[in-house]
């Protein structure tokens, strides 16, 4: 007990102290669970020998880390993505494994064992990829989309993978060969019997739960339920990283999903951590001492040959050469089912001892150079390659009849502007600095410059001079705030209209003398609070003349702090000063039966910025 207690704390500290660290210098905290893994294994500080039964028991933190991704992807869109995912999946792992294949070939592996390696090699870290991804809130982009495809699918090949292993080996005979098509046929069943058995009997289950048991029972449950369908898995040979993916997806739909995800997100995060501590601690210094050269050079070619082949896939496909980088570079290290895979080939006699050992010691490597590759696409590559392939600006041509609008920004607030003007055939002349923006907008027919609006040259060839009024609907507040000023210097007369982000975005805009200023929220708010009034029984005048004094005050407010922005404590005093005002006078409407006057509190101020008690960040700060 001492001694497990004593690698908690172990395994712990890592967390604590390397993690901040790596963090703090730019490094990702994946790096920092790699790094203190190697100092504290085996080839290390030796504080923890025990790689294995770590390494197995920290493998479950990848199996939640599926099964929660599961409950995010409804069965409706993991139906779109089944172009991704066997298309491109497919594209991927053959291409990848043939090509890294044809070298084992080259360097003298017998094909059996060069197609295992290559296929085995073609694979990548779920973890890792996904891991860093979603640190990097890019699970949602284009390359995050396909990087989740393609991770899928090498997860359901593990099901020919392995059932083809007896066929390639030197012990293969008719007796493996049955058992490698019995195997197939079991996981099969075994998919099937997963899908039947978490679509009508999970939800009736945690529905019971719910019903009459307690909140530690449902996490309970909603473990039992992730530990139960990894173990299936894993009996027939299966990925039970792609059982709990399965379990996940059925449980998408389910009105427990979010609470299931509540309860499992504090135990995923930890054992993934442990996991990653666990691949560096199985980093074999010492093989890497005594063949440095070769083990770098053949670490790097992996990372070579992965990183081209899906760049050519992506490119051939017709992706953005950006987003085809970026996947590329995730995808170019191994895996940790090469870890399997080459295990149970040894024991076929695929490979030797040497072989296994040295293949696996590649497949760490790679994994633990990953995170330099986002490192070196965030900081060098993509400053670099994007600038230099920066597309010119349109040439904006506009006659000049006086009788156009100029909106600057293209977002969703500025789209809703544009349409509704539109529909009085008012012409417009729109510009955005957003290139896929424009692109798309395009696609819907939508007519739209691409440009940039804080430069003059482009306003001036936009007539904006001659324009009857400038829409500022710039999303970013200081590209806004630089637009802004170019248009109140150059053209003095020109209405302007503009959206402000937050509080202070408003507060600059007045520095410019611009009164008609919208916030996005502001509006959509009021009328929530409106409605959450009457829905709790407020009677509706009274809903109508508590949001109208509300409005009102808010008005005066933004007003009054407007010549004290900037002075901190003038600022929360104010805001502390009106809200007393302000609760004195509802308490004096609520002993008050008459109803709202007609406009009463919904004069034009001329100023629509915004709510009181908002910080520079645009949050609600309780008490302000």
């Amino acid at each position: 007990m001492a001694s497990m207690l004593a690698q908690a704390a172990i395994f712990l500290a890592c967390a604590v102290l390397a993690v901040p660290l790596s963090r703090k210098l730019g490094l990702g905290a994946v790096l920092g669970y790699l790094g203190a893994g190697m100092l504290i294994g085996p080839f290390g500080l030796k504080l923890i020998d025990d790689v294995q039964a770590i390494y197995d028991f920290a493998q479950f933190g990848v199996v939640l880390l599926l099964f929660i991704i599961g409950l995010e992807l409804q069965p409706s869109r993991l139906w779109v993505l089944r172009k991704q995912v066997f298309g491109l999946g497919t594209l991927q792992v053959l291409g990848t494994g043939l090509a890294l294949g044809a070298v084992a070939y080259a360097f003298g592996l017998r094909w059996q064992a060069a197609l295992v390696a290559g296929l085995g090699l073609a694979m990548s870290s779920t973890a890792l990829v996904l891991q860093t991804l979603a640190e990097k809130h890019q699970l949602t982009a284009r390359h995050g989309r396909n990087a989740f495809a393609i991770l899928l699918f090498q997860d359901l090949a593990v099901i020919p993978l392995l059932a083809a292993l007896p066929f390639l080996g030197n012990t293969a005979g008719s007796t493996h060969g049955a058992g490698g098509w019995l195997d197939a046929a079991k996981a099969v069943a075994m998919i099937v019997g997963v899908v039947i058995g978490g679509r009508y009997l999970t939800r009736p289950l945690f529905s019971a739960i719910a019903r009459f048991g307690s909140r530690e029972v449902f996490t309970a449950a909603a473990l039992l339920i992730v530990i139960g369908v990894t173990l299936l898995m894993e009996l027939v040979g299966l990925s039970a990283s792609l059982g709990a993916f399965l379990a996940g997806v059925l449980l998408a739909d389910s009105e427990y999903r979010h609470e299931l995800e509540a309860d499992i997100e504090p135990f995923k995060g930890l054992l993934l951590g442990l996991f990653f501590i666990a691949v560096g601690m199985s980093a074999n210094l010492a093989l890497i001492l005594q063949k440095p050269l070769l083990l770098m050079a053949l670490t790097l070619g992996l990372l070579l040959i992965k990183f081209l082949v899906v760049y050519l896939l992506g490119l051939l496909l017709g992706a953005p050469r950006p987003s085809v980088r970026k996947l590329a570079l995730a995808l170019a290290q191994g895996g940790e089912f090469a870890f399997v895979l080459f295990g149970v080939a040894g024991g076929f006699g695929i490979f030797s001892t040497r072989q296994v050992d040295l293949l696996i010691v590649v497949v760490t490597l790679s994994m633990l150079l990953s995170p330099l590759l986002f490192i070196l696409e965030d900081r060098l590559l993509a400053p670099w390659l994007d600038r230099a392939r920066e597309r010119e600006f349109d040439a904006i041509e506009v006659e000049a009849d006086g009788k156009h609008v100029v909106i600057a920004g293209m977002g969703r607030f500025g789209q809703i502007v544009a349409r509704v003007l539109t529909m009085k055939k008012i012409p417009l002349t729109v510009m955005d600095v957003d290139a896929a923006q424009v692109d798309s907008l395009r696609k819907f027919g939508i007519s739209v410059y691409y440009g940039d609006a804080s430069r003059l040259d482009l306003l001036e060839a936009a007539k904006t001079g001659d324009a009857r009024l400038f829409i500022l609907a710039i999303d970013d507040p200081e590209a806004s705030y630089k637009t802004a000023e170019l248009v109140r210097r150059h053209f003095p007369d020109l209405p302007i209209l503009a959206r402000a982000r937050n509080r202070q975005h408003a507060y600059k805009l007045m520095d410019l003398g611009i009164t008609k200023i919208y916030r996005e929220t502001w509006h959509a708010s009021i009328e929530m609070a409106h409605t959450a009034l009457l829905r709790l029984s407020i009677p509706q005048s009274e809903a109508a003349m508590t949001v109208a004094r509300f409005r009102d005050h808010d008005i005066s407010l933004l007003r009054r702090q407007y010549a004290v922005y900037q002075d901190e404590a003038k600022l929360i005093q104010t805001s502390m000063e009106v809200r007393a005002e302000l609760d004195a006078l509802l308490e004096g409407d609520s002993e008050d039966d008459g109803e709202l006057k007609p406009g009463e509190g919904y004069a034009d101020t001329g100023a629509d910025a915004g709510t009181g008690a908002e910080t520079q960040a645009g949050q609600e700060t309780p008490g302000r």
